[in-house]
């Protein structure tokens, strides 16, 4: 990568006739003819001290260096201003100019099209992390107890300077608690991958604001350049901060064909709720730049902190892990129940009825169908195939998806065992029962095609529903859509 070379204006073109001056939370940009010079405030915050004119010219010499391998026609070099009373010069990041029209986020709120670049950028930024650098330190960036060092950092941080903001008192503790929750819970979703190399040096601060969609393609500026660390990112993460940024400005459905556009071109099979959580931590750093701007006198600035906090929580709640009971007496539905959530929650179901078949396949269980406490069916088989479905849903909770468990459920012990396996992988429990009486429930028996289940009308006959304390309840003598709606709820509402 070449070293950014010094640029005085006087080279770049003639003498401007006008200034604009636009302002962040850690620096100045003027405007002026076809160039931006961009100059570094002098602060120091909890993770940047810029009081030094040396350091001040290290840190636009490293963006400058950095931000050439997303945008490298974009950045000229680094400058200086003359100070008129002989004092230090100040260094200055040299830019080409682009016209605001062009910029990602207004575009976005003139509700202009902008879906082409958006799937552009996404390929783009995919190709960037094949080739972004990787190393062991770049990885201990991605450790769970990093990972959570990161997320209490933040948090405190913003608890701090929060104080205004108009945060209800328990919103930063949910947070904390669901954030700590998931990484608890996902240690080897999070291994998994450091060991796929997802790991890399990043932009570290994909904000619509900085994105300019030109003619030959979206230009996104101003990578993270202050810290290292903070750089060092999962690529799902880094395509997450602009997804965040495009749901904060009103468009979900532009977030989501980002992310799905990214994570096609990066052939990134990550959970859903990896995404989720990664939104969510975005959205918390935001709203903790939203306080720092809010100090500042930033008008605005508490609304846009509440925002962005609200939209950190609703990503963490989707983000939660859940093992879902689908319980119920034979041709109550429940198979179909489960199977209309797999997709709406990006959840893996598992069944006791498939799971007996294999057992028995394998040579694990033996017996014949037919009784309902005899056979396949005794004390010690049932113990066996509910074992081996609890030892798979713990597997699936690790990766980072939730599971559904469908089975009759009617034994409070495996019931008792299922929530030891949700307290241990740091997931909620949703303990769902349905309900169709009997006549039903014996001619759905009586008219499904093949099925992996053993049960007849007269079995169904013969087991009686007994109670199940915590469980919601969903009528499955309705018409499914009105099962699953009410189904969606429940689990949504767990977290």
């Amino acid at each position: 990568m070449p070293a950014p070379r010094t640029v005085t204006p006087s080279e770049e073109g003639p003498a401007p006739t006008s200034c604009e001056v636009r302002e962040t939370h850690t620096g100045l940009v003027l405007l002026v003819g076809s160039y931006a010079y961009k100059a570094k405030k002098p602060i120091a915050t909890d993770f940047l001290d810029f009081r030094s004119v040396d350091e001040r010219e290290r840190v636009c010499e490293r963006e400058v260096l950095l931000n050439r391998r997303l945008a490298p026609e974009s950045y000229l070099g680094v400058g200086h201003f003359i100070p008129p009373d002989g004092t230090a010069p100040e260094p200055v990041i040299v830019m080409h100019r682009y016209q605001d029209r062009i910029r990602l986020r207004s575009m976005v709120e003139q509700g202009e099209p902008v879906e082409p670049h958006l799937t552009d950028l996404a390929g783009r930024l995919a190709a960037f992390h094949a080739r972004a650098e990787r190393s062991p330190d770049i990885d201990d960036a991605a450790t769970v107890s990093r990972i959570a060092e990161r997320w209490q950092e933040n948090l405190s941080e913003l608890d701090r300077l929060g104080a205004g903001s108009g945060f209800s008192p328990g919103q930063i503790c949910e947070a904390r608690r669901l954030a700590m929750s998931y990484i608890a819970g996902r240690k080897l979703l999070f291994d998994a991958r450091t060991g796929e190399r997802r790991i890399v040096d990043g932009h570290g601060d994909l904000l619509a604001d900085d994105i300019f969609c030109t003619s030959s393609g979206p230009v996104p500026l101003d990578c993270l350049e202050f810290d290292d660390q903070l750089r060092y990112v999962d690529g799902l993460d880094d395509a997450a901060f602009l997804a965040m940024d495009l749901e904060f400005l009103g468009r979900p459905d532009l977030s989501a064909l980002f992310l799905d556009s990214y994570r096609h071109a990066a052939e990134d099979g990550a959970p859903q709720s990896l995404a989720h959580f990664y939104i969510a931590y975005r959205a918390v750093v935001r709203a903790k730049v939203d306080c720092i701007r809010m100090s500042q006198g930033r008008v605005g600035a508490d609304e846009d902190a509440r925002q962005h906090l609200e939209l950190a929580l609703d990503h963490l709640r989707a983000a939660t892990a859940r093992l879902i009971l689908i319980g119920g007496g034979p041709g109550t539905g429940k198979s179909t129940l489960a199977a209309a959530l797999h997709e709406s929650l990006d959840a893996e179901v598992i069944s006791t009825d498939v799971v007996r078949r294999e057992l028995q396949r394998s040579g694990d269980l033996s017996g014949s169908a037919g009784d309902v406490d005899g056979g396949l069916y005794t004390p010690g088989n049932v113990a066996r195939v509910y074992a081996a479905v609890l030892e798979r849903a713990a597997g699936v909770l690790a990766r980072g998806r939730s599971v559904i468990l469908d089975g009759t459920w009617r034994d409070p012990r495996q019931r008792q065992r299922a929530m030891e396996v949700a307290q241990r992988s740091s997931a909620t429990m949703v303990e769902i029962a349905c309900q169709a009486n009997l006549s039903l429930s014996q001619h759905r028996i009586g008219t499904r095609g093949p099925t992996s289940s053993d049960a007849t009308a007269a079995i169904a006959a013969e087991i009686t529903s007994a109670p199940w304390p915590g469980a919601h309840t969903v009528d499955t003598s309705r018409p499914l859509a009105e099962s699953v709606a009410d189904a969606q709820r429940i689990c949504c509402l767990a977290f």
